[in-house]
């Protein structure tokens, strides 16, 4: 019989080891020697080691996950039982039940991890849907709709929540959008309608124009195209694939017209060179105005050098287009100015918000009049929580005042 502190082998080649609840038996052998069994059978058990030394060791180091990590587990303690092994078996069950906890443990973080994720995603949602609502009522077109488009890569980029969150947040996003894209596109829609109301206008000054390029009854026809002009002026830009082209006819057609006048007074050629040097002076005077700051003052001084250029009269047909191009310029920024300016004091918005601050006024002013009467009345607790009230609504209003501010108001 041949033994060692961990198993033995008898007359019959039964092989046997010992664990704490005694002696159990692992095999039979009769292929060789009691010393050939026990050391098969020690092999058999630093085998399992090894197996459970690299499965501490991935569950430690790497992102096996708690159910994989169980079955391995559950694998080698099935051969651990079996007892087909010499060696040890209570310290592996020992390991196997550390590893148990080690997973269970991994298995609580992750889950404590997976709910701090979520928590985390629901807050960057809550934000995304609450920056969302606040573009949606924005003017700024561009700057707002490029936000939002930002916001949404950002809301593709995060984990999924539970569906009903999820879907809530979801539909009040989606719901901000449409509804700044519905604004925006009735915007521009207006904007549109009153830039085809100028062509149609713009068009038929233009036809008038033509028509009147032949005339050689130079006083009226020309006292008619100053005022196809004012009317020209006064009708507002066209669409922009139309604007420069309705302007091209409508200048050509005068241009025919006053380079058949000119023809007739060839001998006010002085006169008009002098007229020339005037307007250049004009155009250098208006050209001072730009960049334009204060939009009021530019648009007066523009006006009352635009009166004393028409009162000047024609010049040179060959320095017009230049001079007059000059002019142009001038106009049109002080016309994009004013566009700019009429989108900052957008009357809609002022008047929603000189509402909101005459409200807000009259609760501040009826709140002191309450604490003045509370104090009087001896009523300190009621006061104190008045005072309290006040401070908030105080906020509010000077905040809508820094708002209404911004209306120039």
């Amino acid at each position: 019989m041949s033994s060692d502190p961990w198993g033995r082998v008898d007359e019959t080649g039964t092989v046997y080891v010992r664990t704490a609840d005694g002696e159990q038996v692992v095999g039979s052998w009769q292929a060789g020697s009691p010393e050939e069994a026990l050391a098969y059978f020690e092999r058999k058990y630093e085998g399992l080691v090894v197996e459970i030394g690299l499965l501490e060791k991935r569950v430690q180091t790497t992102d096996l996950s708690a159910k994989d990590a169980q079955v391995a587990i559950d694998h080698i303690r099935e051969q651990v039982d079996a007892h087909h092994a010499v060696g040890d078996l209570d310290a592996l069950r020992t390991r196997l039940d550390k590893l148990v906890q080690a997973v269970e443990s991994r298995r609580e973080e992750r889950k404590q991890q997976r709910a701090k994720q979520s928590d985390q995603a629901r807050h960057a949602k809550e934000e995304l849907v609450a920056e969302a609502e606040q573009l949606a009522q924005s003017d700024q077109w561009r700057a707002a709709g490029e936000r939002l488009r930002a916001l949404v890569d950002t809301w593709k980029g995060l984990p999924r929540l539970d569906r009903k969150s999820d879907d809530e947040l979801w539909h009040r996003f989606s719901h901000a959008r449409s509804a700044f894209s519905k604004r925006r596109k009735a915007h521009f829609a207006q904007l549109d309608a009153q830039r085809e109301d100028a062509r149609r206008i713009k068009e038929r000054l233009v036809a008038e124009a033509e028509a009147l390029s032949a005339s050689t009854d130079w006083g009226p026809t020309a006292a008619r195209y100053r005022e196809l002009m004012a009317d020209w002026k006064a009708a507002g830009r066209a669409q922009r694939e139309h604007e420069d082209d309705l302007w091209n006819r409508f200048r050509g057609a005068q241009d025919v017209f006053f380079a058949a006048r000119s023809s007739v007074f060839a001998e006010r050629d002085a006169e008009q060179t002098e007229n020339l040097k005037l307007k250049e002076e004009l155009a250098e005077e208006a050209e001072k105005l730009l960049p334009i700051g204060d939009l009021k003052t530019a648009r007066a001084s523009f006006r009352s050098i635009n009166e004393r250029w028409e009162s000047i009269g024609h010049v040179p047909r060959d320095a017009r287009p230049k001079v007059e191009g000059r002019m142009h310029a001038v106009e049109r920024a002080i016309q994009e100015a004013e566009e700019a300016e009429w989108r900052r004091t957008n009357p809609e918005a002022r008047a929603r918000a000189e509402g909101l601050t005459g409200q807000l006024q009259a609760a501040v002013d009826k709140l002191r009049a309450q604490i003045a009467q509370a104090r009087a009345q001896g009523n300190a607790s009621r006061a104190d929580k008045l005072e309290r009230e006040l401070e908030g609504r105080q906020a509010l209003l000077d905040q809508a005042l820094k708002g209404l501010q911004e209306f120039g108001g």
